[in-house]
């Protein structure tokens, strides 16, 4: 019986649109911030050889200092983009506050008013997020104050501190439903993000280098060894945000319950730099073909899947199968009109 699924093409396909649509406002300021620095093919290598190294030994290191290292590394990047875009319209920035200052009191209500039980840890977390929405109040007040300034430290911080405080209260401990929609939701926003950060650094040859290295990689990993499906799982049980997991639509129903199919914020960033990449050379509308056609792809390879028992298969090769085709198109139809060009010069 044939099986498919269209929640998690949809994600992919909104997550790769989003990287894209949002990659040309903020790669001026990344580059600036990069100081115009572009990966080299050593860069590349490099790359995927640091990413492969992660996979095969996160399942050693201990808990906490994993825990402590994705935090780090999510609480940086929150800040970073934070900072680099808190230049904003005294109105736009006191919006910013009113909407942190909402969910400080949304998260701090919830945990004091123990819906979900957890003791010290709710009672001080719901401390916190209250704290935290108090200074975002203030700081609308602030900003009424002040004149206009290019960029705000101070605005950067609360990104990174209201994260934490999220992670610690409703995702770390496990909360029915709650904290699957708050993993699934820091997911997407690490997928957009990493993606922006890291697009501005490749260039169309050195893409062909990264995605060719990166799905070797992943096939090795997936299909010989097994070690990114086991360091997929590990670091999913701890609570951090580095899969997506969603429900099939239509629901598929096993003896355990509804099906929940999982995608790694890798494969992602993957179909988000692919398509960027495919912006940046040939335009809005290529770049917007080619998300579709990975997503199709992507969602044909899903299907099989789910109709037989193969298990796990490496996302990049699904995506890339996708992506191919169009770059292909567009070298044919280049190399065509240069020749067609040539033989009218000649004439």
């Amino acid at each position: 019986m044939l099986a498919f699924d269209v929640a998690m093409p949809l994600m992919l396909f909104a997550v790769t649109l989003a990287a894209l649509l949002l990659s040309k406002r903020v790669e001026p300021k990344l580059k600036t911030s990069f100081e115009e620095r572009e990966f080299r093919a050593r860069d590349a290598v490099i790359f995927v050889v640091m990413i492969t190294v992660a996979v095969s030994v996160v399942v050693f290191v201990p808990q906490m200092a994993l825990v402590g290292v994705f935090l780090f590394s999510y609480c940086a990047l929150l800040f970073t983009f934070s900072y680099l875009f808190s230049g904003l319209p005294k109105r736009r920035a006191q919006v910013f506050f009113l909407g942190v200052g909402l969910a400080g009191l949304a998260a701090g209500a919830v945990a004091l008013l123990n819906v979900y039980g957890g003791g010290l840890v709710m009672f001080y977390g719901g401390l916190a997020a209250l704290g935290l929405a108090a200074f975002a109040f203030i700081g609308i007040l602030y900003e009424q104050l002040k004149s206009q300034v290019k960029s705000r430290w101070y605005l950067a911080v609360f990104p990174p501190v209201l994260f934490l405080i999220v992670f610690f209260l409703f995702m770390y401990e496990p909360v029915p439903l709650l904290s699957l929609v708050l993993l699934d939701v820091s997911g997407v926003l690490f997928a957009v993000l990493i993606t922006l950060y890291l697009t501005s650094l490749f260039t169309w040859k050195i893409t062909f280098l990264f995605a060719a290295l990166l799905t070797i990689m992943d096939i090795i990993l997936v299909l010989f060894t097994g070690v990114m499906v086991t360091a997929a799982t590990h670091v999913a049980g701890l609570g951090l945000p580095v899969l997506v997991s969603l429900p099939t639509i239509p629901l598929i129903m096993t003896t355990q319950g509804i099906l929940f199919l999982r995608l790694g914020l890798g494969d992602f960033f993957f179909a988000g730099t692919l398509a960027t990449q495919t912006y940046k050379k040939y335009g809005k509308k290529v770049a917007l073909v080619s998300a579709v056609t990975m997503t199709l792809s992507f969602g044909v390879f899903e299907a099989l899947l789910l109709s037989t028992e193969f298990g796990a298969f490496p996302g990049t090769v699904m995506i890339i199968l996708g992506w191919l085709p169009v770059v292909a198109w567009k070298l044919f139809s280049e190399r065509k009109t240069k020749s067609n060009v040539s033989v009218e010069s000649k004439v």
